[in-house]
């Protein structure tokens, strides 16, 4: 998600869930080799646990790139082999290496001998012309073999042709069953899914043996297929209505440390029934205009932080004039981070009248 889960987002996101695992941008890796490190692969300490998605195909540099992020404290290196664009493409990285299954092996083996921490793949499950049945196991035994951590699986085709990234995420369909019958042939690989999660409950369902895909039998019948998977991975959900972060911490084991779940307090903050604990969102507003303040120091604006908060408070009073306040005020060059208080408190204002006309 280039331009999008910077470090800016990540803090932001780190303030809604404890545990996640957040991904960076893919970053490719000619460009930390050759470019500004510290601007590149720099983050805030409490973004962890974080990884890092790099692109490439040349497995020295991806291995030498993966060392240096390993230096700068990331958790996890994932090589991404998932994304269409033309841009990506045109550096023979990204989904058009599901084309070249040994060389993205080979990339996994080199940095799994530079690094000490995981080193995961995320995939397609095929492109253009290529059969998901055939393509996505070849890929995934070859990676298995060099000795990966985990599979990330966007559960759609790509074709690198004729469609744009978005019409990518779009157009081809889900076949989620294809990845449970992939888990249930790889007990012992860490597999996840990515593509098509707008819900946490959705999402759920993929790790719940009691709500597998089905499959139609000789008989006529619905059959369960496959096997519950490790993970899931949602991207522009978390994003465009960033509040379900707040409930994630409740629903998942975490993916590096085993951390069990923690209870989620539903009277306490509820992204749905629109109650509030002014203790947890006057956490979240003052840790933002402190992290917003002191990257205006530094020379930023608000706007490089305000423009990932807007998908917060989705479907909650008072949530059109929060979008309004930081959409249009924190614009300004002198904007401070008095903003994100006034956003804050349009809807801590609009949810106090809702409770007491009720």
């Amino acid at each position: 998600m280039i331009d999008w889960t910077d470090r800016h987002y990540r803090f932001f996101a780190r303030q809604l869930s404890s545990h996640a695992l957040l991904y960076t941008e893919m970053i490719v890796a000619d460009a930390i080799l050759r470019g500004d490190r510290e601007k590149l692969l720099g983050h805030d300490a409490s973004e962890h646990p974080v990884a890092l998605q790099l692109g490439g195909s040349d497995p020295a540099k991806m291995a030498e790139a993966a060392r240096i992020a390993e230096g700068f404290g990331y958790d996890e290196i994932n090589m991404n082999v998932g994304c269409p664009s033309d841009r990506v493409q045109s550096g023979t990285f990204g989904a058009c290496l599901m084309q070249e299954p040994a060389l993205v092996a080979d990339c996994i083996a080199a940095m799994k001998a530079a690094v000490k921490i995981p080193v995961t793949v995320k995939c397609r499950i095929g492109v253009d012309d290529q059969d998901p049945e055939v393509a996505l196991r070849d890929l995934v035994q070859r990676v298995k073999d060099a000795g990966t951590d985990a599979v990330w699986v966007h559960a759609r085709k790509a074709w690198l042709k004729g469609l744009s990234p978005r019409e990518n995420r779009e157009i081809p369909p889900l076949d989620y069953g294809l990845v449970h019958r992939l888990k249930a042939e790889n007990a012992n690989l860490f597999i996840g899914l990515n593509g098509g999660l707008q819900r946490l409950d959705q999402a759920l369902s993929h790790l719940d043996p009691l709500s597998l895909p089905t499959r139609a039998t000789g008989t006529g019948a619905e059959a369960a297929c496959g096997a519950p998977l490790d993970g899931v991975m949602l991207g522009r959900a978390a994003y465009h209505d960033s509040g379900l972060l707040t409930a994630a911490d409740g629903y998942f084991v975490h993916p590096l440390t085993g951390a069990e779940p923690m209870p989620v307090d539903r009277d306490g903050f509820s992204d749905h029934d629109h109650k509030l604990s002014l203790d947890f969102w006057s956490g979240i507003r003052d840790a933002m205009a402190d992290y917003a303040a002191a990257h205006i120091e530094n020379g930023g604006r608000l706007i490089h932080v305000t423009r990932h908060m807007v998908g917060l408070f989705q479907g909650w009073p008072g949530a059109r004039r929060y979008r309004q306040i930081l959409s249009t005020e924190a614009t300004r060059k002198d904007a401070g981070p008095q903003v994100i208080h006034a956003a804050f408190d349009a809807v801590f204002e609009a949810v106090t009248a809702r409770q007491a006309a009720e």
